[in-house]
């Protein structure tokens, strides 16, 4: 007969577990998490068992089983490595009828301990006829497929209202984190933007509605403030809005408007952080933003304007002394102005500059130049938003790893 499962709420409750080797060191733990008050017996603990123990955080018997110790609890587990003893243990929990687990002989045991995963609030258990290694395999199916959300419900009696400012990382899809996609997985709407990973769009129910808010540089853009109309139009119809953005909401992504906007509507948000394309992209192309005894600061610019423009409000003056690295972004149509204002300001025209186009994704490129020579190089290798451009020198450690890689596997 198939076994009937139950979850059981154990905080503040007993729960026995005699024998302190590599089973209990796996199940200890979970108990603590469910919070319940376990107490070992055994002559020898694992160390991760005795830092628990060191800790408080259980009460340990450092002697053999002796008969009596079931009394008083709710579940017990036998998990020595002697079956003599585990046998002994299961025969006077059932006397009480208290649940027990013995982990040598599952035909043998009263109850079994499924293979669980956490995800948030869903708890995931397996059982698969008394094989914990296939349980173990489905388990982690599940617990995968919940993580990234192709198992996700869009009809949960718990689903989210309001609004989600989504963070969609660099561009690769896989770089969104697990929050973001188990939310997008439950939209009724998405509103998404050039930058945003569009692959993931291909994953969502045919149902769902996809609101193109694209800013295509100097061609078709959507307004700001009918993007934030969108947000609540739709919220208030009762549907989960996602507002899907590549990079972070937070860095130069407008989130925070959109956020200011859905509060004054009264609408809730939840903002999911993303990996910004500042960081990610460089990473992506070898580059450290900082460097022990290189740089030990990075600052983050926005150069959708030029430094002599009446809207600027970058202090490219100090810039232009500070020795830390600088990432720009929006910067492919003025960096000859920038990188004048840089030199004319104190950097070096020999400075180190990368510039990396379309990071993350599988069509990155990049070039290493001076910010005497870089304004040139771009225009001859017909770069192209969206690029990260990379100044300091820093590009010369990513020069050097290069050379590492390059060398090894080569003959002195």
């Amino acid at each position: 007969m198939p076994p009937y499962l139950l979850g059981l709420r154990l905080g503040g409750r007993r729960v026995l577990v005699v024998g302190g080797g590599r089973v209990a060191q796996r199940r200890v733990p979970t108990l603590l998490a469910a919070g319940a008050d376990v107490v070992l017996v055994s002559p020898h603990v694992t160390p991760s068992l005795e830092d628990l123990i060191a800790d408080g955080r259980l009460t340990w018997h450092e002697r053999p089983y002796r008969r009596g110790d079931c009394a008083g609890a709710w579940l017990v587990q036998a998990v020595t490595d002697d079956a003599k003893v585990n046998g002994d243990v299961v025969a006077e929990a059932e006397a009480a009828r208290i649940w027990a687990v013995r982990a040598d002989d599952a035909e043998s045991s009263p109850a079994w301990t499924p293979a669980s995963g956490q995800v948030g609030e869903t708890t995931v258990g397996v059982l698969s006829g008394g094989d914990p290694r296939r349980a173990a395999g489905l388990r982690d199916a599940v617990v995968d497929g919940l993580r990234d959300a192709t198992l996700e419900s869009r009809h949960s009696r718990q689903k989210p209202v309001g609004v989600a400012l989504v963070g969609g990382g660099p561009g690769d899809p896989a770089l969104i984190t697990v929050r973001g996609r188990q939310l997008l997985a439950m939209a009724d709407v998405v509103v998404t933007d050039r930058l945003a990973p569009r692959e993931l769009l291909d994953e969502l129910a045919a149902d769902v509605e996809v609101v193109d808010a694209a800013k295509i540089p100097y061609g078709r853009t959507v307004a700001q403030e009918r993007i934030n109309e969108h947000l609540v139009e739709h919220a208030r119809a009762g549907k989960f809005v996602v507002r899907l953005k590549g990079g972070d909401p937070f860095v130069f992504g407008r989130g925070g408007e959109e956020a200011l906007h859905c509060a004054r509507h009264g609408i809730p948000v939840t903002v999911v952080p993303g990996i910004t394309s500042a960081v990610a992209v460089p990473s992506a192309a070898g580059i450290p933003v900082t460097h022990r005894g290189v740089a030990q600061e990075f600052h983050v610019i926005s150069a959708h304007v030029a430094p002599d423009h009446p809207e600027s409000t970058v202090d490219w003056e100090a810039l232009g002394r500070v020795n830390g690295t600088l990432v720009l972004l929006m910067a492919v149509e003025r960096m000859a102005l920038i990188a004048e204002a840089l030199i004319r300001y104190g950097r070096s025209s020999d400075t180190p500059v990368a510039v990396v186009q379309d990071g993350t994704l599988p069509g990155q490129r990049a070039l290493t130049a001076t910010l005497g020579t870089v304004a040139g190089e771009m225009a001859a290798a017909g770069v192209r938003p969206p690029a990260i451009v990379v100044v300091g020198d820093v590009v010369g450690v990513a020069r050097e790893i290069d050379m590492i890689r390059a060398d090894m596997g080569r003959d002195p």
